[in-house]
């Protein structure tokens, strides 16, 4: 069997007297898709943030690609965030930048690309995310299910190993819900 890409090994967090998680185990392989589902308030993201290493767990180990990331230096660490991509719950964008900007600001954080080459890149990830040529709307003129659409782009510019998602449907209406689940599925 091959090693997993992502494997929790005995891993226990609380906040206080709040247990989250309890001597959680998993292993999932490359390829893959596993949904995390429960009532508000369960631990499912606090699960995404452990294994982004945003946050610690107080006991047991996080292994992401190889890398175990509850031990791993900050070098280390930003390395396996490189291979992550995360769509946040309402996408997650900076209402400050344009959608181009903000599908492009991983690439401008974390490459070397030259700006004709990062354009492109953007505009080929609206265009699988079905939002052609909106390069230069705010996020402000998008609707909730737009702006997680854009948030998707963004998530998938680096086309990282993992793609992560943090309720990328609540509080959209039933045809964007089930839109969005066939970008995912895609």
């Amino acid at each position: 069997m091959l090693e997993p890409i992502i494997r929790f090994e005995h891993v226990s967090k609380a906040f206080g007297d709040l247990v989250v998680l309890d001597d959680l185990s998993l292993d999932l392989q490359a390829g893959q898709t596993t949904v995390i589902m429960g009532p508000s308030g369960v631990g499912k993201s606090v699960f995404l943030k452990l294994l982004v290493g945003l946050l610690y767990p107080d006991d047991g180990h996080i292994w992401v690609t190889g890398v175990d990331v509850t031990r791993a230096k900050e070098r280390q660490l930003r390395q396996v965030r490189m291979r992550l991509g995360m769509l946040f719950q309402e996408g997650a964008l900076f209402d400050s930048l344009t959608v181009g900007e903000n599908v492009a600001f991983p690439l401008r954080r974390h490459t070397r690309m030259k700006e004709p080459q990062i354009r492109e890149t953007v505009a080929d990830k609206l265009l699988r995310v079905g939002m052609p040529g909106i390069e230069h709307k705010m996020p402000s003129e998008l609707s909730g299910g737009m702006r997680r659409r854009v948030g998707l782009a963004r998530a998938i510019v680096l086309d990282p190993e993992i793609v992560l998602f943090d309720e990328p449907t609540t509080g959209l209406d039933p045809i964007t819900s089930d839109s969005i689940d066939h970008l995912i599925v895609e």
